[in-house]
């Protein structure tokens, strides 16, 4: 399997792990009755869990344009080194992310987003030339 892939099946590991912590913290907050029942007026949630649930959605928008990207890459059969080296900083800005949003990290957590969206569109880039 290329880098890309491997990238992209990880980064779906961490989206799973981000499922996991994010779904204790929620659980913990809103308490086993709301999140067994049909979760018709659940609170919004604060704090940590709803960090983590903000990070986690932010990842399911993320994964979508670094999937798009590795799917024309490899169906394209465009990898490269630059391509590879994109594949990874993305799958290390996600892995970063998680920890600055949870924490707060001001200006970090953006600029380590905007690394990994624009590792992504280099990624589309270098498949199309």
């Amino acid at each position: 399997m290329g880098a890309e892939l491997t990238a992209l099946a990880l980064a779906g590991l961490l989206q799973g792990l981000q499922f996991a912590g994010f779904s204790i913290a929620a659980n913990r907050q809103i308490g086993p009755e709301a999140a067994l029942g049909p979760r018709d007026d659940v609170p919004a949630l604060t704090g940590r869990a709803g960090r983590l649930h903000r990070a986690l959605n932010n990842h399911f928008e993320g994964l979508i344009l670094f999937t798009l990207a590795v799917v024309v890459v490899v169906t394209g059969q465009q990898s490269s080194a630059p391509t590879a080296i994109c594949a990874w900083i993305y799958l290390l800005a996600r892995i970063l992310y998680v920890p600055a949003y949870l924490l707060g990290w001001v200006p970090w957590r953006s600029a380590i987003w905007a690394v990994g969206f624009a590792a992504t569109m280099l990624m589309i880039l270098a498949a199309l030339f």
